[in-house]
């Protein structure tokens, strides 16, 4: 796993605004071949934003958390330079289903 700081304009580490990157294996009961996919995650303080899962076979899968991804201007900044794209773009994948949000925080959200 991997922790780092979103980075400013300028060069300077923000603080409180992280990615995270981890690689997970998935295996079947089947004994199919086991598959690594790259798990990246935008975090906000405390807060999980979005989580991208890139398959090596596929498209990448988006989960925007249902509360938070647009919880803030702060925020909003940051999720947009995750994904790289703009509000708009990413209002319209959630609405196409592109893009789903869920309860990427557990219990936070209840």
């Amino acid at each position: 796993m991997k922790v780092s700081n979103f980075t400013s304009s300028n060069g300077n580490k923000v603080a409180n605004q992280f990615i995270i990157e981890r690689f997970v294996n998935h295996g079947d009961a089947n004994n199919l071949p086991m598959t690594t996919v790259k798990e990246t995650v935008f975090q906000s303080y405390d807060s999980i934003i979005a989580r991208r899962t890139s398959d090596p076979c596929g498209e990448d899968f988006v989960e925007l958390d249902r509360v938070y991804w647009d919880y803030s201007k702060t925020t909003s900044k940051y999720r947009n330079q995750f994904l790289r794209e703009t509000k708009k773009e990413t209002e319209k994948k959630i609405s196409s289903g592109e893009y789903v949000l869920t309860d990427l925080n557990g219990e936070q959200n209840a």
